[in-house]
C-alpha cells in the first residue's frame, strides 16, 4: 500500500515533466518547421513508470507484503492441517490400530499357550503322583504276597521238617527198642564167646542167667 502510493506520487512529477518536455520539444519542432515523433511522450512515460516503481527492500521484508504473506501462510496451514488430519492422521491412526490389535493378539495367543503349559504341566503331575500312588500300592501288594508266601513256606517247611523230626524220632525209638530187645542175646552170645575163650565151653542158658542177673 505505501510502495503503491509512493510509486503513484513519484509518477505525478515524472508525468508532468515529460508533458513539458514534450511540450517543448513540439515547440522547437514547430518552430523549426519540423513535425514531432507521435511514440516519443509513450517512451518517455514508460522509462519514468518504470524508475518510479523499482524499490530496494527484499519483497519478503517488505512491510507492505506482510498482509498477503499472512493470508498465503494461513492457506497454507490450513491446507497442511486438512491434509494432516483427512489424510496422515488417519493412516497413522489405523497403522497404531493394527499393531496394537496384532499386539493385542500375540499377548492372547501367548497367555492362552501358557495356560495350556500350566493345565500340561497339572496334567503331568497328577499323573505322576497317580503312577507313583499305585507303584507304591503294587510294591506294597507284592511284598505282602511275597511275605505271605514265604509265610506259608515257612509253616510247610516247618510241618513237614517237624513230621521229617516226628518220623525219625518214631525211626529211633524203634530201632532203640528194637536193639534193646536184642541186648540180652547179645550179650549172653559176647559173655559166652568170652567166658568160653577163659574156662572152655559153657551152655548159653547159663550164659543167659547169668547176664540176666548181672542186668537185674
Amino acid at each position: 500500500m505505501v510502495t503503491q502510493a509512493y510509486a503513484q506520487e513519484a509518477e505525478t512529477p515524472a508525468d508532468d515533466h515529460g508533458a513539458e518536455a514534450a511540450g517543448a520539444a513540439d515547440a522547437v519542432h514547430v518552430e523549426d518547421g519540423v513535425h514531432a515523433d507521435p511514440t516519443a511522450d509513450t517512451h518517455a512515460t514508460t522509462e519514468a513508470y518504470g524508475d518510479a516503481g523499482h524499490s530496494d527492500v527484499f519483497p519478503p521484508f517488505d512491510p507492505a507484503t506482510f498482509p498477503s504473506q499472512l493470508l498465503w501462510l494461513a492457506i497454507t496451514f490450513g491446507a497442511l492441517y486438512l491434509l494432516m488430519s483427512k489424510l496422515a492422521l488417519p493412516r497413522i491412526g489405523g497403522i497404531l490400530d493394527n499393531r496394537k490389535t496384532l499386539i493385542d493378539t500375540d499377548l492372547a495367543a501367548a497367555d492362552a499357550d501358557r495356560q495350556k503349559t500350566d493345565a500340561a504341566i497339572a496334567a503331568y503331575e497328577k499323573a505322576l503322583a497317580e503312577a507313583k500312588a499305585k507303584a507304591q500300592g503294587i510294591a506294597n501288594e507284592t511284598r505282602e504276597s511275597i511275605q505271605a508266601d514265604l509265610s506259608a513256606k515257612r509253616a510247610a517247611a516247618e510241618a513237614d521238617l517237624s513230621a521229617k523230626v516226628s518220623t525219625a524220632e518214631a525211626s529211633i525209638a524203634k530201632t532203640k527198642a528194637e536193639a534193646l530187645t536184642h541186648v540180652d542175646e547179645i550179650a549172653a552170645e559176647t559173655a559166652q564167646a568170652v567166658v568160653g575163650q577163659i574156662v572152655g565151653d559153657v551152655p548159653a542158658d547159663s550164659v543167659r542167667a547169668a547176664v540176666a542177673k548181672v542186668k537185674g
